[in-house]
């Protein structure tokens, strides 16, 4: 959800009739507040023809972009003959929302070996959150299956939050289990700020039951600090008590 011209919006994944079929796709809905109701404003928001899922809204400057993951499968994953595909891309939406005002960008798809990138479960690059740091474009991301224990987060970057070059970091995943504590497979994180914008957060979603992995999940908060040489650093996984932000 994003405040954006006094409203709220949100943007979530919906299976319906399409022009194409059934299917998943991307849709936006508003309200006056942020606990609603929210009325839909856009069912689809788009449709190209292909599933969409894990939408996620950036504001710079007043103009709206929108990352959201292409989704898709080979075969039959569920017997490990074939496997999930999914890659993020980028589209700058029109000043009301209502339209991509260009044919999406390919920004990252998997590409690192922890991505699951020989998977017959999911090779995919989801749940993304895009933010900027000085000059330069963040972008978290989720890769492999999430219901994996190998689910992670990693980053990538960019100078320009469309059609640019998107860089991963190649110490990648910045978040990944710790089966010690019992986190397994943490994924799908949003990053938000402290109260009073000292410190960034990042919250995110592990198995419930770090022996017996499935979509059972639970939800987990934990510092993010960025060096002075711009990596990014996850404080966890964690399941002690922390401090409270400030």
């Amino acid at each position: 959800m994003i405040v954006y011209n006094d409203r709220f919006y949100m943007i979530y994944s919906s299976q319906g009739q399409t022009i194409f079929g059934k299917g998943l796709r991307l849709c936006i809905a508003v309200s006056d507040h942020p606990e609603g109701p929210f009325t839909d404003l856009y069912t689809p928001l788009f449709d190209f023809g292909y599933g969409t899922i894990d939408g996620h809204i950036f504001i710079e400057d007043d103009s709206p972009y929108l990352y959201f993951e292409m989704v898709g499968a080979v075969g039959n994953f569920t017997k490990q003959d074939g496997f999930l595909w999914g890659a993020i891309f980028g589209v700058e939406l029109s000043r009301d929302l209502s339209k991509p005002i260009h044919e999406p960008k390919l920004c990252i798809s998997p590409s690192q070996p922890w991505e699951g990138i020989e998977s017959f479960w999911a090779r995919s690059n989801e749940g993304m959150t895009v933010f900027k740091n000085d000059s330069l474009y963040y972008m978290t991301y989720s890769g492999n299956h999430y219901r994996d224990p190998n689910y992670g987060v990693g980053y990538a970057t960019s100078k320009r939050p469309v059609g640019g070059l998107w860089t991963k970091y190649e110490g990648n995943p910045i978040l990944k289990n710790n089966l010690s504590i019992g986190v397994s497979g943490p994924g799908h994180n949003s990053i938000v700020t402290s109260p009073d914008g000292s410190e960034l957060f990042i919250v995110y979603h592990s198995h419930a039951d770090a022996v017996n992995p499935s979509g059972k999940r639970i939800l987990n908060i934990d510092r993010l600090t960025i060096n002075p040489d711009g990596i990014l650093n996850v404080e966890g996984p964690t399941r002690l008590p922390q401090p409270m932000p400030r």
